[in-house]
C-alpha cells in the first residue's frame, strides 16, 4: 500500500481537512490501509488541474496519447499479478477472477490505444445549397469519472482509456470499499508518459458532496458512471442543471433462457460463468434462470453440481473458487434474499446458509421452486445465489425476461441458432449473450436499455461518449 492519499496534478496529497478512513480485508475483517479523505476544496483543486491540462493534452496529436495508452498497457500487463493480488485484498474475489479482472483492465488501454487514431470525421456537399458540410469529433471537456467496488481497476480503465484517447482529462472517484487499485495505477500511468494533472483521483467517504460539487462546476462537461439505477437517477439529476453528457452504466436484472433444445452442458458452463463470474457480484451476473420444464431437472442437477464443487475461502489461496462478498451489508443483502425466497415457498438444493466467523463469506446457493413475488426476482441479488423456475411456453418466458425496469444484459441458450436470433430481438436488452455466459468485451459497445443506463463503454463507441460533434458548414 505505498500510496493512499490523493493524486492530484501528479502528486501525493493529504485532504484539505487532513481527514482518512480505513479499508477493509472482506476476508478477515482486517484494516488495509488508511486513505485519505477528500473535501469539497480538494474536489476544487483536481479540477484546477485538469482545467490547466486539458488544452496542452487535447493538442497532443491522436497518436502521441495513443502511444502513451500503449504504454500503460504493457506496463499493467507485466504487472498483472500485482494488481490481482491487490484487488484480492480488498475486494476479496478470488485469486483467478482477480488475474481476470487485471488482465480486462489492461486490455482497455491496448483497445483505445487503437481507437485514439479512428476519430475519424466527414466531409460532404449538401444537396441543395451546394456548400460543404464538415464534421469532426472534438474532446469534450473535463470528465468526472465514478466507479463502483466490484471491479476496483477494470471499472476505472474502461472509462479512463476512451476518455484520454479523446483528449480529455479526468477526476476520478473510486469506491470507498476499493481505491487502493486505483491509486496503485497512478505510478504506471506517469510512467507510461501520461501529464500532471490529466488524471486524479479522489478518494473520499463524503461521496455525494464532491460529485455535486463537481458536477456543478462550469469546466465539467462529462459525467460517467457505474453503479446502481437509484444512485444513477440522482446523478442525473445534477447532471441536468447543467446539461452535462451522461454515460450511465447501470443496475442489470439479467434474465438467464434455457431453452428446450439447449446443449445442457453448454448452458451450465455458460450459466456458471454468467452466475460465478465475480461471485456474482456484478451487473451482468445471471439473476432470474427460466429453464425448460422438459430439461429443468437435468439443467438443474448438473448447474448445482458444479456450484456444490466451488471451494469457498480467502481470495489469496490459490485453492479458493469463491472468496468473500466485499462487506456486511452485501453479504446480509444476499441472505435476506434467499430468506424471503425460502419463506415464500423457494426450496434450497444447495447453500442458503450463512457461515459462522469472521469474513464476509456467502456459500453458493441454488434455489428452485422459486415463487413469482420473491424479491430476488426483482432485484439485483449481487451475490453467488442462483434463482430457477421453469417454462413451457417460450413466449411466456420472453414475456417474464422483459418484465423489468432493468434491461443491461440477457443470456440465450438453444442450439437452433434462427430461433436463438429470434428470442435475442425480442428481448429488451442492451446486450445478449446467445450460447454464451460472458459478454463483456473491450472491442464490444457495453451498456444497456431501460433503467439500466445511458451510452456505451467500450468499442468504437465508447470513445465517442468523451466527445462532441462539431458541423461546419463551408463554401469554397
Amino acid at each position: 500500500m505505498d500510496h493512499t492519499d490523493l493524486y492530484i496534478d501528479g502528486t501525493w496529497r493529504p485532504g484539505s481537512e487532513g481527514e482518512r478512513f480505513d479499508v477493509i480485508n472482506p476476508a478477515d475483517e482486517t484494516v488495509l490501509a488508511s486513505v485519505a479523505s477528500a473535501t469539497t476544496a480538494d474536489a476544487d483543486a483536481a479540477l484546477d488541474a485538469a482545467a490547466r491540462a486539458f488544452g496542452p493534452w487535447a493538442a497532443r496529436t491522436p497518436r502521441e496519447r495513443a502511444e502513451i495508452l500503449r504504454k500503460a498497457f504493457e506496463l499493467m500487463s507485466a504487472r498483472r499479478d500485482e494488481f490481482a493480488r491487490l484487488i484480492t485484498l480488498e475486494n476479496g474475489k478470488a485469486g483467478a477472477d482477480a488475474r481476470g479482472e487485471a488482465t480486462y483492465a489492461a486490455e482497455f488501454f491496448r483497445w483505445f490505444s487503437e481507437e485514439a487514431v479512428r476519430a475519424d470525421g466527414l466531409v460532404s456537399r449538401a444537396p441543395a445549397s451546394g456548400a460543404r458540410i464538415l464534421v469532426q469529433h472534438k474532446p469534450a471537456g473535463i470528465a468526472v469519472l465514478v466507479t463502483p467496488w466490484n471491479y476496483p481497476a477494470a471499472m476505472g480503465t474502461r472509462k479512463i482509456a476512451p476518455a484520454l484517447a479523446a483528449g480529455c482529462p479526468v477526476v476520478i472517484k473510486p469506491a470507498s470499499e476499493t481505491p487502493l487499485t486505483m491509486l496503485a495505477l497512478m505510478p504506471l500511468l506517469e510512467e507510461a508518459g501520461v501529464p500532471p494533472g490529466v488524471v486524479n483521483v479522489l478518494p473520499s467517504r463524503r461521496t455525494g458532496a464532491i460529485v455535486d460539487r463537481m458536477l456543478h462546476d462550469p469546466r465539467v462537461r462529462v459525467v460517467s458512471f457505474t453503479g446502481s439505477t437509484g444512485v444513477g437517477r440522482t446523478l442525473l439529476r445534477s447532471a441536468a442543471d447543467q446539461v452535462l453528457k451522461p454515460a450511465m452504466e447501470l443496475g442489470g436484472n439479467a434474465p438467464l433462457l434455457v431453452l428446450h433444445d439447449a446443449d445442457i452442458d453448454t448452458a451450465v458452463e455458460g450459466a456458471m460463468l454468467a452466475k460465478m463470474r465475480n461471485l456474482g457480484e456484478a451487473c451482468t451476473a445471471a439473476n432470474r434462470f427460466y429453464v425448460h420444464e422438459s430439461v429443468a431437472e437435468a439443467f438443474t442437477a448438473r448447474f448445482t453440481e458444479k456450484m456444490a464443487a466451488l471451494k469457498v475461502g480467502d481470495g489469496l489461496d490459490p485453492q479458493v473458487d469463491v472468496g468473500p462478498l466485499v462487506n456486511a451489508d452485501t453479504r446480509d443483502k444476499v441472505a435476506a434474499f434467499v430468506d424471503d425466497a425460502v419463506s415464500k415457498g423457494a426450496t434450497v438444493r444447495l447453500g442458503g446458509r450463512r457461515p459462522d466467523g469472521k469474513g464476509y463469506f456467502y456459500p453458493p446457493t441454488v434455489l428452485t421452486d422459486v415463487p413469482d413475488d420473491a424479491e430476488c426476482l426483482r432485484d439485483e441479488i449481487f451475490g453467488p445465489v442462483a434463482a430457477i423456475q421453469t417454462f413451457s411456453d417460450e413466449e411466456d418466458a420472453i414475456r417474464r425476461a422483459n418484465d423489468t425496469e432493468y434491461g443491461l444484459v440477457a443470456y440465450v441458450f438453444t442450439e437452433d441458432m434462427k430461433r436463438g436470433l429470434g428470442v435475442c430481438e425480442r428481448l429488451e436488452y442492451g446486450m445478449v449473450g446467445l450460447n454464451r455466459g460472458l459478454v463483456s468485451d473491450p472491442a464490444a459497445p457495453f451498456g444497456g436499455v431501460k433503467q439500466s443506463g445511458l451510452g456505451r463503454e467500450g468499442g468504437h463507441e465508447g470513445m465517442l461518449e468523451f466527445m462532441e460533434s462539431q458541423y461546419v458548414s463551408a463554401a469554397w
